[in-house]
């Protein structure tokens, strides 16, 4: 295998493609290929259809899912190359000895929801007017049965459902469910530490002259095992983490199952190996700046929290506001109210721990500054644009009082506006071609099958 003649072939892709654009080009390689077998794995909860593409017969399966949660859709075009060409190189899939599962879709009904800003080129504002991620009980990735201390999760969505079916079934050797952030780096998450594997990782992205992620991780209690490579985690980290630091009933704080990941050890007797790598759109170069600056770390991230719970009420009182008048079916709704209800709950433990931790001593490098700064404060914009998107459903649903709710909603408008204007005013944000963050997925997923045959 010559990973840089396969990635040389993946085009320069310039927009995002629609469920129903993923769904017809599925059809066409089937209908097209006799090595590939198109698979209805099951249902969404509004009766959407979740394809599934099978290609090849190796001795091993692979699962690759893309839209693990709806706002990250460039798993699909990883997809979209990687299955049409297997398709048409029938020589690697018999080399690499793998028969490949690929979900372009597994989150379909989410996935229309952020159809708004998959066209034209990406904008940071763009996707924050019509962002859309659910709670963590409706959400694919983290709503696999589990049962740990307190915590009880028996009840999965139906697209869950159908990917826990399918790995019952397959008990894929390899999985990789791709993911995407928003401004960062990149960095990965694996089940196991194959050290020889990382050094290739890190040159596929320094090919690419993209920042590996060395701002902080996405959970305190992360456990890296390489720069910008960590052990992956299932809600049992979570709920240890919440009863350390003061919380008597984590189960009441978490509310939903486990990773896929997790579910996928547990039916491979601690074998199966998943891979997960999280991309930016946009980038800051300081992202990847590993030398001190002249801040205090524990002080930064104090700061980011107080600025989080800041919009938090700001989120609040707007709510309020319009909650009477809300559709509580809406999936805008059931997100929008979640967070309303519970993120001061939940991040009250992530401030004690900050206050206490010898992790947060000393000086905060640049990386860290900058993401607590500046970077992590632009997906505060992400929750405000689902509420004022909640606004325009209420608008629809009670055309008399327009004049009123298009006040409120402006008002929301405005804060996101400030708060994305503040973020790109303090950084060198450069927004990354589609084509280099497929490159990035599928170079990942290669190289780890390439290490996984001396695992």
């Amino acid at each position: 295998m010559i990973l840089n003649k396969i990635l040389a072939n993946i085009p320069d892709y310039k927009e995002f493609l629609t469920v129903n654009e993923l769904n017809d080009s599925s059809r066409k390689l089937a209908k097209k290929f006799k090595n590939v077998e198109l698979i209805n794995i099951g249902v969404s909860g509004s009766g959407r259809e979740i394809l599934c593409l099978k290609i090849g017969k190796g001795k091993k399966n692979a699962l690759l899912f893309a839209f693990p949660h709806p706002n990250e859709p460039i798993g699909s075009l990883t997809l979209e190359f990687i299955s049409k060409y297997l398709a048409t190189n029938p020589d690697l899939t018999n080399e690499l000895d793998y028969t490949w599962y690929l979900i372009k879709v597994i989150d379909p009904d989410g996935a229309v929801l952020n159809e708004g800003w998959f066209k034209g080129k990406f904008d940071p504002l763009k996707y924050a007017r019509n962002y859309y991620r659910p709670p963590s009980h409706e959400q694919i990735e983290w709503t696999f049965p589990i049962e740990y201390k307190k915590l009880i999760f028996s009840n999965p969505p139906p697209e869950t459902r159908a990917l826990i079916k399918l790995i019952d079934e397959i008990k894929p050797t390899f999985m990789f469910s791709l993911h995407n952030a928003g401004f960062c780096g990149v960095y990965w998450y694996v089940t196991h530490d194959i050290k020889n594997m990382y050094p290739d990782l890190m040159n596929l992205v320094k090919q690419e002259n993209l920042p590996i992620h060395r701002g902080e991780p996405e959970a305190q209690y992360l456990k890296e095992l390489h720069p910008a490579i960590f052990q992956m985690f299932g809600i049992k980290e979570g709920y240890d983490f919440y009863e350390e630091n003061g919380v008597e009933n984590p189960q009441e704080l978490i509310k939903c199952g486990t990773s896929s990941d997790d579910y996928l050890l547990s039916k491979t007797n601690g074998k199966g190996f998943t891979l997960l790598c999280e991309m930016p759109y946009f980038y800051d170069n300081a992202l990847d700046d590993d030398s001190q600056s002249n801040h205090n770390r524990r002080e930064v991230i104090l700061e980011l929290f107080g600025f989080f719970i800041e919009i938090h009420e700001f989120a609040k009182r707007i709510f309020n506001s319009i909650k009477e008048y809300c559709n509580p079916s809406s999936r805008i709704f059931t997100s929008t109210i979640d967070y309303i209800d519970n993120f001061r709950k939940r991040i009250e433990p992530l401030i004690e721990y900050a206050k206490t931790s010898k992790k947060y001593n000393g000086k905060a490098t640049v990386a860290q500054a900058f993401d607590n700064l500046v970077a992590s404060r632009y997906y505060s914009s992400l929750r405000l644009g689902m509420l004022a998107r909640l606004c325009e459903e209420v608008m629809i649903k009670y055309p008399e009082l327009k004049v009123k709710f298009q006040s409120i909603k402006s008002e929301v408008d405005l804060r996101v506006e400030q708060i994305i204007d503040n973020v790109l005013k303090r950084s060198n944000f450069e927004i990354i071609p589609i084509q280099k963050l497929v490159k990035i997925q599928v170079g990942s997923a290669l190289i780890a099958i390439q290490h996984l045959r001396n695992f």
